[in-house]
C-alpha cells in the first residue's frame, strides 16, 4: 500500500486558505461516500493527500469539519437559487420567480450530489446537533421556496394557501427527485426536471 504523501505545511495566508479548502473538499468526497459515522479523520487525511495531524491545524475535529463543510454548502446553495432569481426584474411573474428558484435548486444539486446525499440521505441517522443542523439548513430552504411562492401569490398567478405548506411540499418533492437522479439515470438535465415540477405544482395551485 502506497504511504499518504505528507505535505508541507501551509505558511501564507493564501496557502492556509488554500489547504483548508482541501481538506473541506477531500471530506466532502469522504463523507458523501462513507457516511458521517464510518468516516474518520484519518479517512479525510489519506483523501486530501495529507498526515493525520495537519487535519487538526484546521478544525478541532471530525465534527468541526463536518459543521463548516456544511455551512459552505448552505452557502453555495442560496447562492444559486439567488443568482437564478437575479436574473429577473419586477416586471416577470410570480411563476418567473418561482420557476427561477426551482430550477436553480436543481442546477445545484445535479452538480453537488454529495449535497444531495448529506441532507437528504443522511440527515436523519446522524442524531443531536448533526440532524439539527442539516434541519436548519432545509428550513432555510425551504424560506428561499416560500419567498418565490409568497410574490406569486402577490401577482395572482398562485392560489392563496398557506405559502409555508407549499413550500414545505414543493422542497420535500424536490428533495426526493433529487434523491432518486443519484441512482437512476432519467435522461433529463435540471432544467427539464425543475420545468416539470413547476408545472406539476402550479396545474394544482392556480386560483381558479
Amino acid at each position: 500500500m502506497a504511504a499518504t504523501r505528507t505535505m508541507r505545511r501551509a505558511v501564507s495566508d493564501a496557502e492556509k486558505v488554500k489547504r483548508r479548502d482541501d481538506i473541506l473538499a477531500a471530506a466532502k468526497k469522504v463523507f458523501s461516500k462513507r457516511g458521517f459515522a464510518s468516516t474518520t479523520v484519518a479517512d479525510v487525511a489519506k483523501a486530501a493527500h495529507l498526515s493525520y495531524g495537519s487535519i487538526y491545524w484546521y478544525f478541532d475535529s471530525k465534527e468541526a469539519l463536518f459543521h463548516e463543510l456544511m455551512d459552505g454548502e448552505e452557502r453555495a446553495l442560496r447562492e444559486t437559487i439567488s443568482s437564478r432569481m437575479s436574473t429577473l426584474d419586477a416586471a416577470d411573474s410570480g411563476e418567473a420567480l418561482f420557476r427561477a428558484a426551482v430550477t436553480g435548486t436543481f442546477e445545484f444539486f445535479e452538480t453537488d450530489k454529495a449535497m444531495v446525499r448529506l441532507l437528504f440521505r443522511d440527515a436523519h441517522s446522524l442524531g443531536g446537533r448533526f440532524e439539527r443542523h442539516l434541519g436548519g439548513i432545509y428550513e432555510r430552504f425551504i424560506n428561499d421556496i416560500e419567498a418565490s411562492i409568497v410574490a406569486a401569490q402577490r401577482r395572482g398567478d398562485i392560489v392563496d394557501a398557506p405559502p409555508r405548506m407549499i413550500a414545505f411540499s414543493v422542497a420535500a418533492l424536490i428533495g426526493q427527485i433529487a434523491l432518486r437522479r443519484l441512482t437512476t439515470d432519467d435522461g433529463l438535465d435540471a432544467a427539464v426536471v425543475a420545468d416539470f415540477v413547476v408545472s406539476l405544482v402550479l396545474d394544482g395551485l392556480r386560483p381558479r
